[in-house]
């Protein structure tokens, strides 16, 4: 049972929930009746209204559970506030966890129409007007109507979540909206060239702790020449991106749709761009997003997808990925998970003769970072693109021309050649017949007492010694199409003890060997 109970004399409800359902809609907070207009019968003027109310969602509620609001005419501002109960619990068991964010008077059907703002967890209070909001939140007119705002019980702790949330309507004229000013789609460039660039990033528009401006620093002083935002569930971000911009950083703009199912980068979206995250695996929803994804222009990237936070681990599948972040932020074992899932993907597709642009998946990595101590570009992607324009970028990454270092420090040029001049890079084919010779060639710097791992469809078919303490060198290795259908390159840190590979630190995407069948 869900106790729905509203101060200020307003009625108590029960709510029955059975079952995890999509939403659950509690009973209308309601404000002054009658409202025509500001100054008109029964709403005022000028001024504040408030209205709270409490209750309890148990244990097996909804994902969401939707509190409208009936928002009379005249409002200029609405202010929310919330707290709940965070009992102790025995380890191993759920805590309570609730998020919060707002859809306004357009409603809250899938698709996001009506979304106003999502701040998850990481706020305990927010306001929207026309001219300015909390971050995470969209500006705009406060219009008449049913507003609902959304809860979202993440966890639910075994003796159910208490909760208030307190509703506070400031009366007045509208203030004027902004229009928003975006980052250009191009940065002064080097022509084809490598560019280095982190796509995950968190500002304090979502969970991070970090502005804009701070974030652009950072990237500029990691060696960056692109990032992408991609706040948790809210694109609000996007408007205050330009300022940071220039002929040094290209800047794109996107979102971590974050479901209860995994986590999924929107990377290089138009400005303006939401797409909803209210769906799980077993909703049959996630293709349509996808599509929404690359309708306006950006890719689909998977992230972190065997990380082991709450709601992280992707079930989806990657039918409808561009690419897949396998390494997020300090290489951890689950990177490392990842990684193998990933070598394992590359084996299926050359054996069932995917090669084509759908045919096998790249992979690419990102710092994922939030606030102090995290590092950004710790790691960065590398591509090979045309130019540093947002299309050109999108274009390296879908392609799998590129790399993953841990840092600017490190860089990696790997080719494979045959016995006729034939040449390929990092994410092309080599066409050769199967049994013509082929050298592959790997040239490393920045990676000190780091060792060169080769690895083929057949698994790890060469390790180095470790390069010299200045970090650079070059091997080669000879093989044939006939024995290994793709090979890629792995630089290794020296591993502690134990059986296991010491760290990354840069790894590439495959280059394909042989005609294509």
């Amino acid at each position: 049972m869900c106790d729905d109970d509203h101060g200020n004399g307003m009625p108590r409800r029960a709510l029955f929930v059975t079952g995890a359902a999509a939403a659950l809609t509690l009973g209308s907070v309601t404000f002054a009746s009658g409202a025509d207009a500001a100054g008109g019968p029964g709403t005022p003027a000028s001024g504040t209204e408030t209205r709270t109310v409490r209750g309890t969602l148990p244990t097996g509620s909804p994902d969401f559970v939707y509190l409208p609001v009936e928002v009379p005419r005249g409002v200029r501002e609405i202010k929310v506030a919330y707290t709940y109960e965070k009992p102790s619990v025995p380890a191993g068991t759920a805590g309570n966890a609730l998020d919060i964010g707002i859809f306004d008077e357009r409603g809250t059907d899938l698709g996001g129409r009506g979304f106003r703002g999502w701040s998850g967890g990481a706020r305990s209070e927010f306001f929207l007007r026309g001219d300015d909001a909390t971050p995470g939140y969209v500006p705009g007119p406060v219009r008449p109507g049913t507003w609902h705002i959304a809860l979202g019980p993440y966890t639910v702790a075994p003796r159910g979540l208490t909760y208030e949330v307190t509703v506070t309507l400031t009366y007045g004229e509208q203030a004027a909206t902004p229009k928003p000013v975006y980052p250009p789609a191009r940065a002064r460039g080097r022509g084809r060239a490598w560019y280095r660039g982190d796509c995950h990033l968190h500002s304090w528009y979502s969970d991070g702790r970090r502005t804009p401006a701070e974030i652009a620093a950072l990237a500029r002083a990691a060696g960056l020449d692109f990032i992408n935002s991609s706040d948790h569930n809210t694109h609000s971000s996007h408007a205050h991106w330009a300022d940071q911009a220039g002929d040094d950083l290209l800047i794109l703009l996107g979102e971590e749709i974050t479901t209860r199912n995994g986590h999924v980068l929107a990377l290089g979206t138009d400005p303006g761009t939401f797409v909803d995250w209210r769906y799980r695996a077993r909703d049959n929803r996630f293709g349509k997003f996808a599509r929404r994804v690359r309708e306006a222009g950006g890719l689909v990237v998977p992230a972190h997808p065997h990380a082991t936070c709450i709601g992280c681990g992707w079930k989806f599948g990657f039918g409808e990925a561009d690419a897949v972040e396998v390494w997020n932020g300090p290489y951890t074992p689950d990177d490392e998970i990842a990684l193998a899932d990933w070598d394992n993907m590359l084996v299926a597709a050359v054996r069932s003769g995917g090669h084509g642009e759908r045919g096998w998946l790249p992979a690419m990595g990102n710092s994922d970072a939030h606030r102090d101590p995290d590092q950004v570009g710790t790691p960065q992607t590398v591509v090979l693109a045309d130019d540093l324009t947002r299309e050109a970028v999108q274009a390296g990454l879908r392609a799998g021309r590129s790399y993953v270092a841990e840092s600017k420090l490190v860089s990696l040029a790997f080719t494979a050649s045959g016995a006729r001049g034939e040449h390929a890079g990092i994410g092309e084919r080599l066409k050769v017949a199967p049994d013509t010779p082929v050298t592959v060639r790997v040239e490393a710097a920045g990676a000190p007492r780091c060792t060169v791992r080769l690895v083929t469809d057949e698994g790890l078919l060469f390790t180095s010694d470790p390069l010299p303490v200045s970090g650079a060198g070059t091997v080669e290795w000879r093989t044939t199409a006939a024995y290994a259908a793709y090979v890629r390159a792995e630089l290794r840190h020296e591993a502690a003890a134990g059986p296991l590979p010491g760290a990354l630190a840069a790894f590439t995407n495959p280059i394909f060997l042989g005609d294509a069948r």
